[in-house]
């Protein structure tokens, strides 16, 4: 086997639309690779099952590097695997796609689909007139159904949007101060087995430090807040030269209670500043929201 062989690189990745669109992305970024297809299908739990394929993909041998959207990986790897790098990463803004053209714009009572919690309780936050109803299904299978008249808006990242070509759907960028993004989105993360340096060394060369300091300092706030994918909780860091600025909301999923705050530290200490930002957080109060909140997962 000539070494050009052996710089070929395996990538697990889920075999939906989106997921296949950010595995080609890194591929293009690496010169080349090929994908492995995972599938996730008759595994029960959250969003955590699209990352277990890919995961154990990587443990099995089938693949070297396996490629996840960051807001779906847990904050606990299992063992055996490392997260090695961060891609530059993707504007994390959530977008609304439907009536209006500004949220203060949007028609009394429109009714909006969404899966997430924390959209849900951030729309209410700002509009408590909008009907929020629950919408499941990928960006194609949601973008039907508002064409289809059973919705007047949804709300979904950006980041998937550009990344399936779908961009110009997008009425309007909703203000960070209003939908603080889920910690990780438009971010993907390259996952290694521990110990496999090559791979390591693959992925590393094409990290972004920016992206992953952004990423630990929130992974470290929804770590330490015991947030799951289905908990009301944002999280964004941005770093902005030297120092790091992170906000956070967490709320009630009626946009009835919540609480926002704001710290800013030195972007080399990101895993300290998230650290910093959960605490007083739960010191405001935080705790009690999420078990409240809790309550509402599966009759929402």
């Amino acid at each position: 086997m000539g070494p050009s062989h052996a710089l070929m690189v395996r990538i697990a990745t889920r075999s939906s639309a989106l997921a296949i669109a950010q595995a080609r992305q890194v591929g293009e970024l690496l010169g080349g690779a090929e994908l492995v297809e995972v599938s996730s299908d008759g595994e029960p739990g959250d969003k955590s099952r699209f990352v277990r394929g890919v995961e154990r993909a990587l443990l099995d041998g089938g693949a070297e590097i396996g490629v996840h959207s960051a807001k779906d990986l847990p904050a606990e790897l299992p063992d055996g695997l490392a997260i090695a790098a961060a891609p530059a990463r993707e504007d994390p803004a959530d977008v609304w796609i439907g009536a209006g053209a500004s949220l203060g714009d949007v028609p009394e009572g429109a009714r909006v689909g969404t899966a997430s919690l924390r959209r849900r309780a951030q729309l209410l936050a700002a509009r408590p007139d909008l009907r929020v109803s629950e919408l499941h299904g990928n960006v194609d299978t949601r973008l039907r159904k508002l064409a289809e008249g059973e919705l007047d808006a949804i709300v979904l990242a950006l980041a998937g949007l550009r990344r399936l070509g779908r961009e110009d759907e997008v009425s309007f960028a909703i203000p960070a101060e209003a939908m603080t993004p889920a910690a990780g989105q438009g971010a993907l993360v390259l996952q290694v087995r521990a110990g496999d340096e090559e791979a390591a060394a693959a992925a590393g060369a094409i990290g972004d430090e920016t992206a992953l300091r952004e990423l630990t300092a929130e992974r470290a706030a929804v770590s330490l807040l015991e947030a799951t994918c289905a908990t009301p909780i944002g999280v964004r860091a941005q770093v902005n030269g030297e120092r790091i600025l992170a906000d956070a909301f967490v709320g009630l999923p009626d946009g009835s209670e919540w609480i926002r705050d704001r710290v800013e530290g030195e972007a080399e200490q990101p895993a300290p500043l998230g650290a910093l930002l959960a605490g007083r957080l739960l010191a405001a109060g935080a705790g009690e929201i999420l078990d409240r909140a809790e309550e509402w997962n599966g009759r929402v």
